[in-house]
């Protein structure tokens, strides 16, 4: 299996939407959530979930998913391994919020 590395600013987005679960549903619900989340990661780096081209208004060579609420989106790092650049919510503008996270 190759291995996966989250960059920072997707670290950031992880502790967010930790903190916003804990918050407003529970800790239980935060630990799953962020868990299920990890587990994406794994499955990406295994290419067991597809890898979609990031569209190309993007203007950035890399590739994302959905999981449940959220839009993972990675790339290919020089050794191989899956760099996670950033964990957006379904509601947020992606393209805007994007380019904050992934100056690729």
């Amino acid at each position: 299996m190759t291995a996966f590395r989250v960059q920072d600013r997707a670290g950031c987005r992880l502790d967010d939407i930790y903190v916003y679960t804990r918050d407003t549903w529970s800790e239980e619900q935060a630990v799953r959530y962020i868990r299920g989340l990890f587990k994406r990661f794994g499955e990406i780096a295994a290419r067991k979930t597809p890898w979609r081209p990031v569209p190309a208004e993007f203007g950035v060579d890399g590739f994302y998913c959905r999981h449940e609420h959220h839009y993972i989106y990675w790339r290919l790092l020089s050794d191989g391994a899956v760099g996670i650049v950033t964990v957006l919510h379904e509601r947020m503008h992606q393209l805007e919020r994007f380019r904050e996270d992934a100056p690729l």
